[in-house]
């Protein structure tokens, strides 16, 4: 449900600054109604003025997320104000920056009640509005430290691996219920926000972000997108975050060796010698003058832009663009086994058994027959296999039937030991990418792993025919027939060339 006047109301916790305050501009630039709720009262103020300045209706409201009546109140005043929530964003939180035996149990039980109850406390006012009006959307703000645990930062990597398995288990019972109220997931890399100023450490040096360092823009992009497209489960922000949760899954042992060579000096620094008073126990940004923003103090070494990012966002034009490029490799590869046949007059399929022709031509008739379903009718396909419509996925589905087509003809039609080696690769290629997409966008999932499933099986056979004994080279005979064809040809045209008194 939206406002009367056509507008979305979102509301974000901390929003007073860094990601929080970021994701409200982004949110106010598209028009929308924006709830601002966080603990600093200057902090607040200059994000109202931001949204506002930015085209949206700002409400700021001084919450403690860490508790659940203040929250529930918040939410119920945002509906009275605004109108009915449609978007709910949890970013809220506080740290600290020290080995775990240098934190006291009240600091460890704070900074776990304020990043990891308070989502949970903003995710059951947003859930007890949204379900019975079976309409709206949950962004839990994330970190790559939700699964990848850091030293000097127990009590924020416990809380973070708290909400991942909080808001899985939340998400399993929505799609239990068949529920429309989705909530997602944004895991993060470093960001330059504030943080890093005004966090209670205990460290010798200033506390920093583990480069590469991100500016909080970027994270801001990925919290609008996702509340977009919420159907995702989670989403990864920056290489770092691909790279550090890949490294994890692979080999978390190598990585805690790495961490404990590495963790202490990357997340320290002797450049920057601004701090705030701790925020631990009260805002950092609550008296005049105190605000500070979206950023941090780290501007000259932060990036403004994540590749990584862009390409999750545009999957579905990575897969074309793959498929593309496989089909165009296809296509070369045939051209250039035509011109060979022409020169040399052998036949492609001579290194193939006539029974192993017959098979890859069997199983790529086959092969012909799905590309051209995905290519003329994908829409009942995804239909079929249980996904949802969409026109970019039904044009997604039309360009991996093409390159099933194209591929078919290209191996169907003068198969070789060589083509099917080949062919077999870029199915390789063409399987992993559906997979990759299937599992990032369940809009089409069932669609994609069928289509990967059957490129495997493809790949495979290709691969086992192209090791079928067979005739792989011309016998003496045919080779001197050719050799001699080909000197024969060659005399004559340098007769032909000749002056005619020359002859």
């Amino acid at each position: 449900m939206t406002t009367a006047n056509g507008r979305r109301v979102v509301v974000i916790t901390g929003a007073s600054a860094g990601i929080g305050r970021a994701a409200a501009r982004r949110f106010a630039g598209m028009g929308d109604a924006v709830a601002l709720l966080a603990r600093g009262a200057d902090g607040l103020e200059g994000a109202a003025r931001d949204v506002r300045q930015a085209g949206g209706e700002a409400l700021a409201i001084e919450v403690d997320t860490a508790d659940h009546e203040q929250v529930d109140a918040a939410a119920g005043k945002v509906e009275s104000e605004l109108g009915p929530i449609d978007v709910w964003v949890n970013v809220a939180f506080a740290s600290v920056f020290a080995p775990f035996t240098k934190i006291t149990p009240d600091e460890f039980r704070r900074a776990t009640e304020v990043t990891y109850l308070g989502f949970v406390n903003g995710t059951r006012a947003a859930l007890d509005r949204m379900i019975p009006r079976d309409h709206g959307v949950v962004v839990q703000v994330g970190s790559a430290l939700a699964y990848r645990g850091i030293p000097l930062q127990s009590a924020y990597c416990g809380a973070k691996h708290a909400i991942q398995g909080f808001n899985e288990s939340v998400r399993c019972e929505l799609l239990h219920d068949k529920s429309k109220v989705r909530v997602t997931m944004v895991q993060l890399p470093a960001v330059n926000t504030p943080q890093f100023d005004w966090v209670l450490s205990r460290l010798p040096g200033h506390p920093q972000p583990v480069p590469p360092i991100y500016q909080p823009e970027i994270p801001a992009d990925a919290v609008v997108y996702a509340a977009d497209h919420p159907r995702r489960r989670e989403y990864w922000v920056g290489g770092s975050t691909a790279a550090t949760l890949l490294a994890n899954a692979v080999a978390p042992g190598v990585l805690d060796r790495y961490l404990a060579w590495m963790g202490y000096r990357s997340q320290q620094t002797k450049h920057v010698t601004h701090r705030d008073p701790p925020n631990l126990w009260r805002p950092a940004d609550t008296e005049p003058g105190t605000d500070q923003g979206a950023h941090g103090s780290f501007d000259d070494r932060a990036k403004s832009r994540s590749v990584q990012l862009w390409a999750s966002q545009h999957h579905g034009l990575l897969t074309a663009v793959t498929a593309t490029f496989a089909t165009g490799l296809g296509a070369l590869a045939l051209a250039h086994r035509l011109k060979t046949t022409r020169m040399t007059g052998v036949e492609p399929s001579a290194d193939l058994p006539h029974e192993g022709i017959r098979a890859v031509r069997a199983i790529e008739a086959g092969r012909a027959a799905w590309g051209l379903v995905l290519l003329t009718v994908p829409a009942r396909v995804i239909c079929a296999l249980g996904g949802r419509r969409d026109r970019t996925v039904e044009i997604v589905a039309r360009l991996l039937g093409a390159r099933q087509l194209g591929q078919a003809a290209m191996s169907g039609l003068r198969p070789s030991r060589s083509l099917l080696v080949g062919g077999a690769v870029i199915d390789l290629v063409h399987a992993a990418t559906a997979l990759a997409l299937g599992t990032v966008d369940d809009r089409w999932r069932r669609v994609a792993l069928a289509d990967a499933a059957i490129a495997l099986g493809w790949s495979l056979n290709g691969l086992r025919d192209s090791t079928k004994t067979g005739r792989t080279t011309p016998s003496h005979s045919d080779a001197d027939r050719v050799t001699a064809a080909s000197s024969t040809s060659a005399w004559t045209n340098a007769w032909g060339r000749l002056p005619r008194n020359c002859r």
